[in-house]
């Protein structure tokens, strides 16, 4: 495992205009080109959160896919972020881990915030994505999903460099101010029970249902301590992440060894 340098992209979405967040969040991601070896965008970037994108959602070869694919390739770099994907009759708040060299993942967000109807409008996934980066394993995840644990623990994993199933879980959002506060605590409780980094990007300002959004983009270590926070203002920080004091963690501490069997099968 080598250093990750990882940029939080903290920026402030523009309202249903897919257009105009492509030249926000792509002038923001540029800003570090050749610095970094991942760069996190906030939850549904192109749009705001929304249960009315499912009328505009894009396709798998639309523009936002095509366009973080070849901004990845532009600043040698991973780009992540969600985005609203319509396939067939179902339209999914679906991640993207577009790379350099023009490949991409995607992972389907698993729990939708029931309390705004997105289980309504939203097909959920059921598989997570594992994806590897410098000898990292990296669970990205979107949102609402930092809530449930159970679908987020970290297993034992003799194969894996670090030992574990992931060695870093990353969140991206559209968190709104009013609930910062679990958002930040339970960045620090998924570091602490999983052994591993956290990273947490949110959106700032205002959207199109007058909600605010406070920012607090983080990278939490093992421990639980921050490593960077941001403030609710926007901002575009890259992060040097160590494995070292991660693995001498995992060693020192090994909770692992007393954690529950189960078997996870999603619904």
């Amino acid at each position: 495992m080598q250093t990750l340098n990882v940029s939080l992209v903290q920026g402030a979405t523009r309202w249903h205009d897919a257009p105009a967040n492509r030249h926000y969040y792509g002038s923001l991601v540029r800003r570090v080109a050749g610095q970094s070896d991942l760069v996190v965008l906030p939850e549904t970037f192109l749009s705001g959160f929304s249960n009315d994108t499912r009328a505009s959602a894009e396709t798998m070869d639309g523009e936002g896919i095509a366009w973080m694919r070849a901004l990845a390739a532009e600043v040698g770099a991973v780009v992540t972020g969600s985005l609203a994907i319509r396939e067939g009759e179902v339209v999914y708040n679906r991640l993207i881990w577009a790379r350099p060299d023009g490949t991409f993942s995607q992972y389907d967000k698993r729990h939708l915030f029931r309390m705004a109807g997105e289980h309504t409008r939203y097909g959920g996934g059921s598989e997570r994505l594992i994806a590897e980066l410098k000898g990292w394993r990296i669970l990205p995840q979107v949102c609402y999903d930092l809530r449930f644990p159970v679908w987020l623990r970290n297993r034992r994993l003799a194969s894996a460099a670090g030992g574990m199933d992931y060695d870093l879980s990353l969140f991206v959002a559209n968190w709104p101010a009013p609930r910062r506060q679990p958002w930040r605590t339970l960045l620090r409780a998924r570091a602490i029970e999983n052994l591993a980094y956290v990273i947490g990007v949110n959106r700032v300002g205002v959207d199109g249902n007058e909600l605010p959004y406070a920012g607090d983009s983080a990278v939490i270590d093992p421990v639980g301590e921050a490593v960077i926070e941001l403030g609710s203002q926007e901002q575009v920080v890259t992060v040097s992440i160590d494995p070292a004091p991660m693995l001498a963690h995992r060693e020192r501490f090994p909770a692992w060894m007393d954690a529950d069997d189960f078997a996870l099968l999603p619904t």
